[in-house]
């Protein structure tokens, strides 16, 4: 799958920040990719960049319209079809990873068809995954597990990644949902993969590798997150993790989604994840905690980090703030 770059980041008329993350993820990571966003009426999701109608981002050298909503469901409305229609006519290409594929919906496939544009729809498996196994790998593997879904385990990994190799680490980022893939190119939609498989998709995307070489592999969904539990199990059992990074956001009132459900505590994540991750590997260990401080101020977030690392004997950062070289050398330690 070859997606054609700069992209034009489609945030549609996302309800909040949070809905925009896959946007929000390329943007981060791949700035240069990012040549401006497109919002529509409602919108409450604002990257920073530049608003720009289809002809404006034409005429700026975007090529392809990315779908940069993550919504319940992951469904196309009349509204943003309208929206995606005109974006194939301006000569655009479309990308997404919503479960409602392109591919799926007549008048997107008419219209790229008519106008000798291309639909990619990442969050399609390309491969036939196996079975996993539990056969142990070489090389070394870090997850980083939630409290809840979309709290920064993604991010985390990321920017784990990026202090790895300053630090002259062997580390790689295995992407395993749709923002993961629009940044790297490469990885498992896990949440796409048919249930028997999706351990053995992990499997296959973390192989056997250099004794020092880490695998930071993308986290998805909440063990506690009754909704997306499921792919989490997948990740812990294929991933095989050699290091648990526990991903926090202390401000939530309840699961994102779930109104009827308290979020665990950082110490009921640790002693639910550790123990299911040491089925298939019996040496994984907890070595650090990634808060997401975004809704609290610089006082309450490092008061927050202070208090959380003493009560939990491990080193707590936020890696937007702070980075993710204590993170890093926790692994390093290893």
């Amino acid at each position: 799958m070859l997606i054609q770059t700069p992209y034009l980041l489609f945030l549609g008329d996302a309800p909040d920040q949070l809905a925009a993350k896959v946007a929000q993820g390329i943007k981060d990571w791949r700035p240069d990719h990012a040549v401006g966003q497109f919002r529509m009426e409602g919108c409450k999701a604002d990257l920073g960049l530049t608003d720009m109608t289809l002809a404006e981002a034409k005429a700026a050298g975007a090529k392809t319209l990315v779908i940069g909503v993550a919504n319940r469901g992951g469904v196309i409305s009349a509204a943003w079809k309208k929206v995606l229609v005109a974006a194939l006519e301006e000569g655009f290409d479309l990308a997404s990873g919503l479960h409602n594929l392109l591919r799926d919906e007549p008048e997107l496939v008419a219209v790229a068809k008519a106008c000798g544009c291309a639909l990619h729809d990442v969050r399609v498996p390309e491969v036939q995954y196996p079975i996993a196994n539990g056969a142990k790998r070489g090389g070394k593997r870090c997850l980083a597990v939630g409290t809840d879904c979309s709290v920064g385990k993604m991010y985390t990994a990321l920017a784990m990644d990026a202090a790895m190799r300053e630090r002259g680490m062997k580390a790689t980022f295995r992407a395993t949902g749709q923002t993961g893939i629009l940044i790297t190119g490469d990885g498992v939609p896990l949440d796409a993969v048919i249930a028997d498989f999706m351990a053995g998709s992990v499997e296959w995307l973390t192989p056997d590798n250099d004794p020092d070489h880490w695998d930071l592999i993308e986290g998805q969904g909440s063990l506690f997150h009754v909704s997306y539990s499921g792919v989490t199990m997948a990740l812990i059992h294929g991933g095989q993790p050699d290091a648990l990074i526990l991903a926090h956001e202390p401000t939530r009132s309840h699961m994102r989604g779930l109104p009827d459900y308290d979020l665990p505590t950082l110490e009921q994540l640790r002693d639910t994840a550790l123990p299911l991750a040491r089925v298939a590997n019996p040496a994984c260990e907890v070595v650090g905690i990634s808060v997401n401080t975004q809704h609290m101020s610089e006082d309450e977030a490092l008061s927050y980090l202070a208090e959380t690392e003493k009560r939990m004997g491990l080193p707590a950062v936020d890696p937007y703030r702070q980075g993710a070289g204590r993170l890093a050398e926790a692994l390093a330690a290893l």
